[in-house]
């Protein structure tokens, strides 16, 4: 019973973790998108530079980069908590940016043509008419990406986070025993079950 305590408390870190990462790299991909598609050239330049980076090497060696870098840069240390929200948004946002400017760039141009027409501003035609046709049109590929986002929680355990993983590592090397990681592994296949039947209930919410 003590075991199921400990698993539940490191739950609470990774749900920590996996909120925080979804509440600021959502947002933040929707601006890296906008600046991917941008006209000024130094501007898709370096969000272009900043995707490949973030995409081209590991989730790990990035919580790495960012727990360790700052000691050696600035003399100074993160929170190893701090080190991993930022790792986490900075990586999901450059993957939120690319699936948003798929979406963007799926949709025809015409619709926006024909509300200019019609008198719309840019701001009604982009909230009322791009917009939902675009969330539906990228929902599937976000969802992939955010049940992804629970597993990789575990990730943080390399710097040194008390998350659902690390607990687990650490009670079956106490126990001798591979039983904790199990255990952990069916918290893990609950939450993605939820994060799965959230997104196939949207989905069905936007077919339309």
């Amino acid at each position: 019973m003590k075991l199921i305590e400990q698993l539940l408390s490191g739950t609470v870190t990774s749900l920590e973790v996996f909120f925080l990462t979804l509440i600021m790299a959502l947002p933040l991909g929707f601006l890296v998108a906008l600046g991917r598609m941008s006209k000024v050239k130094v501007v898709r330049v370096l969000v272009d530079t900043y995707i490949q980076i973030m995409r081209g090497t590991p989730l790990l060696l990035q919580l790495l980069f960012f727990y360790f870098a700052p000691y050696y840069i600035f003399n100074a240390s993160l929170p190893r908590f701090a080190s991993a929200i930022l790792a986490f948004v900075l990586n999901y946002a450059a993957y939120f940016g690319e699936i948003y400017r798929s979406g963007l760039q799926a949709l025809d141009n015409g619709q926006r043509e024909a509300a200019k027409v019609l008198g719309f501003s840019k701001s009604y035609t982009f909230i009322h008419i791009v917009l939902p046709q675009v969330v539906k049109n990228v929902l599937p590929s976000v969802g992939n990406e955010v049940i992804t986002l629970v597993k990789d929680t575990a990730l943080a355990s390399t710097i040194g986070v008390v998350e659902l993983f690390r607990i687990a590592q650490t009670a079956s090397s106490r126990q001798f025993s591979t039983m904790p990681i199990f255990i952990a592994g069916v918290f893990y296949f609950i939450m993605n079950y939820l994060v799965s039947r959230v997104f196939d209930l949207l989905e069905k919410k936007m077919q339309y």
